[in-house]
C-alpha cells in the first residue's frame, strides 16, 4: 500500500498538513506515517529522566492525533515514527526507507514564525527529499477534491518533468490542469521553446484524457505571475519543479521553489527532476 509521510511538530500548522494528508490518502488509498524529529542536542547521559518524560509526552501527543484522525482514514492506517537528527535529513531518510509516495509539510510562509521547527525547514525538506513534497499554509481551506491544478511551463529543460506525477494526481481527483506558458523574455527563440514545451504538455494530457486549458503570460517574475494566475482561477494546487528557469528578478529573491514555498497561499507540489526517473520505473 502507498505511504504518505506527514512532517509533525504538533503545531496547528503541521496538524493542518495532517488533515490535508488524510484527505489525499483517502483518494490514493494510502497509509499515513507521521514523523517527528528530535533536533535538540542530546543530554540523555546528564538528564535521563527529562529525556524519558519528553519522549512520553511526544508519544501521548501522537496517540491523541491517531485517536482523532484515525477514523477519518477510509483505508490503511495512521502510524508514527520518532527520529533524531536534522529535521529535513531525517524526514528525507524516512521517506527513502518507507519508499514514500509523497511528503506533506506545513509552512508558515514569510510570516517570520520560528517557534516551531517546521517553519524553517519546509524549503530545506523540499530540496533534500527524494520524493515529491506538498507544502501547505495553515490558513488554506482545502476542499475534499482538487478541481484545478496549475502547471507552469518555462524554457528550462526540467519544466516538463513534473508532468507525469501531476497527471497522476489529476487522475486521482478528476482534476483539470491549467497549463501556464511563462514568458520571461522577449527573445523569440526562448519564447518558441516555451511554446513547443507547452504543445508537448498539451498533447500528453490529451492522450491521457486529462482535461486542460492553456494560458500565456508575460512574466517579469515567474513566481508572482504563477501565484497571481492560481489565485485568479481559484486553483487548489500549483505543481512546480525545484529546478526552474532563473530570471534577473529571481536572482535577487532566491530560487523559484523557495519563493513559491515562502509566498504561495495555495499548496505547492514540489518535484525534483530526478523524481521523473523513479516514477517512470514504477
Amino acid at each position: 500500500m502507498k505511504q504518505i509521510i506527514v512532517a509533525i511538530d504538533f503545531s496547528r500548522c503541521s496538524v493542518h498538513a495532517l488533515e490535508y494528508g488524510v484527505n489525499l490518502a483517502n483518494r490514493i488509498k494510502a497509509n499515513i506515517l507521521m514523523v517527528w524529529v528530535d533536533n535538540t542536542q542530546s543530554a540523555e547521559s546528564v538528564f535521563p529522566d527529562l529525556m524519558t518524560k519528553s519522549r512520553k509526552e511526544i508519544t501521548t501527543n501522537f496517540d491523541e492525533l491517531i485517536q482523532k484522525y484515525g477514523s477519518s482514514l477510509k483505508e490503511g492506517e495512521i502510524t508514527y515514527k520518532i527520529r533524531k537528527g536534522k529535521v529535513h535529513q531525517e524526514i528525507a531518510n524516512q521517506a527513502k526507507y518507507s519508499d514514500a509516495e509523497i511528503i506533506i509539510t506545513g509552512t508558515h510562509g514569510v510570516t517570520g514564525f520560528e517557534e516551531f521547527w517546521i517553519g524553517s525547514n519546509a524549503y530545506r525538506l523540499v530540496t533534500y527529499t527524494p520524493c515529491p513534497v506538498i507544502t501547505i499554509r495553515t490558513d488554506f481551506k482545502f476542499k475534499e477534491t482538487i478541481n484545478k491544478i496549475v502547471l507552469p511551463i518555462d524554457s528550462s529543460l526540467e519544466t516538463r518533468q513534473k508532468l507525469p506525477y501531476t497527471t497522476k494526481l489529476a487522475k486521482y481527483f478528476d482534476s483539470e490542469i491549467h497549463i501556464v506558458s511563462l514568458y520571461s523574455t522577449s527573445i523569440k527563440i526562448v519564447r518558441q521553446k516555451v511554446d513547443n514545451y507547452t504543445l508537448q504538455v498539451k498533447k500528453y494530457l490529451d492522450e491521457e484524457n486529462v482535461p486542460s486549458q492553456v494560458e500565456a503570460i508575460d512574466a517579469e517574475n515567474i513566481t508572482n505571475s504563477t501565484i497571481d494566475y492560481a489565485k485568479k482561477i481559484d486553483a487548489d494546487i500549483i505543481a512546480i519543479m525545484t529546478e526552474q528557469e532563473t530570471t534577473t528578478s529571481n536572482l535577487f529573491l532566491g530560487a523559484y521553489a523557495q519563493q513559491m514555498v515562502n509566498h504561495s497561499p495555495i499548496p505547492v507540489l514540489n518535484i525534483h527532476a530526478r523524481e521523473y526517473i523513479r516514477i517512470q520505473s514504477r
